[in-house]
């Protein structure tokens, strides 16, 4: 394996070309030109341009079709075009509902698509193209055929190509292959886009570009926003297939009932079976459940936070193991070089063999060091901002920085004629376990300082040997800035019994004290990955005891977070770097920084574009909101099905006529359901979101429904015994609704719990608009509802608060006997 800079200085093919991201936005290039201006703009008008549109959301037509053609949709609109044939309008108010709701979720659906949309276009990756051989940052869908394209440390391939330029160039290529090592590339060798550079750099020339390139599309279908395959979405999608089993054969059945029933008044018939199917439809569960995640877009979207996938919203609400990487995470990109101290070995500028280098000379072989990587990172960015390089010194060959290898390194030429190799890198992994200058190094780790060895080497750069043997020059000491959001976050997260792991490729000790001096619980027991076992299982066991993890490889973050899931645990990934992309791939949420590298935000699932680190309670705060809000008003809706399908069958097998109009179970459904589910679908909601949704709503709801049904049924029949006349059949559908709307309050209540000062309100002003419908004339009229007498009035009230106390102990009783 060689890592000497390799370049190729043919003449340009003319269809050479292509791109990726740089911040000197301007800086011309010396070798490959690249396209020129005319070349670019014949093939642009040949189409040869990477037009694979990079969408973050759905578009306009999806989103309207999804929320207008729906299978429950569909059987309302049918009904609503019977009713309006047959019956009065009031008859047919739950159409208008439908439409209102439908409304309300295409409505906060585009509103969450321009959130969306427009932080896509401030997260989307530039890739840095050479034209007329000048280096530009442009929009991935600007590339054309051709076009040469420039990579560093971090950036993604974003189009297929062939290597034109290589210094050192690695490419993880593990997310199309699986294959976890970095391939070393050449000129002349194939790139994939979907792979990433993990060191060195390069350029190369796009060969296919928009849907030709197929890597690019599994792309973007991979980062495309989406809508389902959610454990939310799936569990109400299931409880939805049950609800229609049950619906066809009792509404069959209804049908033929009231057909019987009412064999001389088939308009009353279809009213009447009409009455019993609608609310046997828990429409407005999918309309919330769209509405609860695209608000909550929105409001994360006002934080600067880009969520790629929606899922991940309820996903990090689930979330009982975060990862964080300390570089980016917990403290600031930036560092600063507070000290050089010189060790006793190594070569000084004209000095002998064994004499130590003088101050000066390591400052001029920092700084040569730092002009030998076109794109530092963080640690040698700080070194080039202390020293900068002498214009005499030549570098010859260049080792870029591996976060696996964790050293970097070049071939210098001094003014003299010397040529020298050094390395730059981590003191622990350059010298042997007895140096004697590790416990220098110990101490300053335990101040949370980081510490890069300078050390000379004799062997070539390309030699697999080369760290073995070398002699160190100078300890390079850097201070990291902390994050001032960190330590609350972490605060956070303890609080809401979410246990934070920090992971990183610096040394175990030096996390440790930077996550201490955060107040992060276990920082003083600090882990050296390297220590870690193999084993799946004992390393999960490691992991759960500790807290601070340091000297983690790249391919380690991976398999920690494995070994995590593997005990159950919900894993969220933090970072910034190239050496986190695995591991954020393979977490359950993945975050990433706005300002981190192109393949960490490919693949995170939501990425925080103002690099703030304090923003993520915020996430796991609306998650959590989302998740158990719906689970609480699914209760809602879910009584509400099981009791009118059991209202249905008790019709059909007593052969009476059903109790109800659609206009009164309209009423219902709006003070009971629709507008109080509303409200408590968007209140703040801090509850850890747990699996076994489906079960969990299905204990409450089946119980409930089948007390209020019961109840209600037995105040239909006994109000037929007492009323007779004309008008009893009024008399007798105003005693079973009352029933029916007591118990439904009933169950609001338990609901709403635990109560606040606007949930109490919410609760009594549902009460209050049921009695104003009861004593105002003409929404008696309007409702086909008065309460005759009082003694049959009294004893619907006498039923449903004993179906109210049954509900509170069944209630109880079933938390108890079926915990989720």
């Amino acid at each position: 394996m060689t890592y000497r800079a390799e370049t190729a200085v043919d003449e340009p093919d003319p269809d050479g070309g292509a791109a990726s991201a740089l911040t000197d936005a301007a800086a011309r290039r010396p070798g490959h030109p690249g396209l020129s201006t005319a070349e670019v703009a014949e093939r642009v008008s040949r189409g040869e341009v990477n037009d694979v549109p990079v969408r973050s959301s759905r578009s306009t037509p999806d989103i309207i079709r999804a929320n207008v053609f729906t299978r429950f949709n569909a059987i309302i609109g049918i009904l609503f075009v019977i009713m309006l044939a047959v019956a009065p309008i009031q008859d047919a108010l739950f159409g208008f509902v439908i439409v209102a709701n439908t409304a309300i979720g295409i409505i906060q659906e585009l509103r969450a698509k321009k959130t969306l949309d427009s932080l896509a276009v401030i997260g989307e990756a530039k890739p840095t193209v050479r034209r007329d051989g000048v280096a530009a940052e442009i929009p991935v869908g600007e590339i054309v055929l051709g076009d040469l394209v420039e990579l560093g440390p971090g950036d993604k391939c974003v189009v297929d190509g062939e290597v034109v330029e290589a210094d050192g160039l690695e490419v993880d290529e593990s997310l199309l292959t699986g294959e976890a090592d970095p391939v070393l590339k050449r000129p002349g060798d194939q790139v994939m886009s979907g792979s990433f550079v993990v060191a060195g750099g390069g350029a190369f020339t796009a060969t296919k570009v928009g849907r030709e390139a197929y890597a690019a599309q599994l792309a973007e279908e991979a980062s495309r926003f989406t809508l389902v395959h959610s454990e939310l979405r799936s569990g109400i999608s299931q409880i939805l297939k049950y609800v229609t089993w049950m619906m066809v054969p009792t509404a069959i059945g209804l049908v033929i009932s009231q057909s019987v029933v009412e064999k001389n008044d088939w308009r009353e018939a279809v009213r009447r079976m009409v009455g019993g199917i609608v609310p046997m439809v828990p429409e407005g569960l999918v309309l919330l459940t769209s509405v609860a995640f695209a608000i909550g877009v929105i409001r994360l979207g006002r934080k600067q936070c880009l969520v790629q996938e929606l899922p991940a919203i309820e996903g990090l609400a689930r979330v009982d193991v975060v990862c964080l990487d300390k570089t980016g995470t917990l403290t600031e990109g930036g560092m600063d070089v507070t000290e050089v101290r010189l060790l006793g070995s190594g070569d000084s500028a004209g000095g002998g063999e064994g004499d130590a280098p003088d101050e000066a000379y390591v400052g001029r072989v920092l700084g040569a060091l730092g002009t030998s990587d076109p794109r530092p990172n963080a640690s040698l960015q700080a070194i080039i901002d202390a020293y900068p390089g002498p214009a005499d010194w030549e570098c010859t060959a260049a080792l870029p920085f591996s976060s696996a290898r964790k050293y970097s390194g070049a071939a210098l030429t001094e003014p003299s004629g010397e040529a020298s190799g050094w390395l730059l890198g981590a003191p622990d992994v350059l010298l042997p376990a007895d140096d004697p200058a590790l416990g220098e190094i110990e101490d300053l780790n335990t101040q949370g300082l980081r510490v890069l060895l300078l050390a000379r080497t004799e062997r070539e750069l390309d030699d697999e040997r080369v760290a073995e043997g070398v002699r160190p020059a100078a300890l390079v000491v850097l201070e990291q800035r902390l994050r001032p959001d960190a330590a609350d976050t972490l605060r956070y997260f303890a609080e809401q019994n979410v246990a934070a792991k920090v992971i990183s490729g610096d040394n175990a000790v030096s996390v440790g004290a930077v996550a201490g001096k955060l107040g992060l619980p276990g920082a003083e027991h600090t882990v050296d990955a390297r220590q870690l076992p193999a084993d799946r299982e004992e390393m999960a066991s490691a992991l759960e005891k500790g807290a601070v993890f340091g000297r983690v490889t790249p391919q380690q973050k991976r398999d920690m977070v494995g070994a995590l899931q593997s005990r159950g645990h919900t894993v969220a990934m933090t970072g910034d770097g190239v050496n986190d992309v695995l591991a954020l791939k393979d977490a359950d949420i993945g975050v990433s920084m706005g300002s981190g590298s192109e393949a960490t935000r490919a693949v995170a699932q939501i990425v925080l574009l103002n690099n703030s680190f304090s923003t993520l309670p915020s996430v796991v705060a609306e998650g959590r909101r989302v998740i158990g809000n719906i689970e609480r008003v699914a209760n809602l809706f879910l009584v509400k099905t099981v009791y009118s399908v059991l209202l249905a069958l008790l019709v059909v097998c007593s052969q009476v006529s059903y109790p109800f109009l659609p206009r009164h179970l309209t009423l219902l459904s709006t003070l009971t359901i629709g507008v109080p589910a509303f409200f408590l679908a968007l209140a703040p909601n801090k509850e850890r979101a747990r699996p076994n949704f489906v079960r969990r709503v299905m204990r409450y709801a089946i119980p409930a429904g089948v007390i209020a049904a019961v109840a209600t049924f037995a105040t239909y029949l006994v109000a037929r015994g007492h009323y007779t006349g004309e008008g009893a059949r009024d008399a007798e559908t105003s005693a079973a609704t009352l029933t029916l709307f007591l118990i439904s309050m009933w169950v609001l209540a338990i609901v709403a719990r635990p109560y606040t000062w606007w949930r109490i309100g919410l609760v009594l002003t549902m009460a209050l608009g049921f009695v104003i419908v009861v004593v105002t004339p003409w929404l008696q009229d309007f409702f086909a509802l008065k309460l005759v007498g009082t003694s049959m009035p009294w004893t619907a009230v006498g039923i449903a608060v004993a179906a109210s106390l049954l509900l509170e102990v069944a209630w109880r009783w079933v938390g108890r006997r079926f915990p989720a």
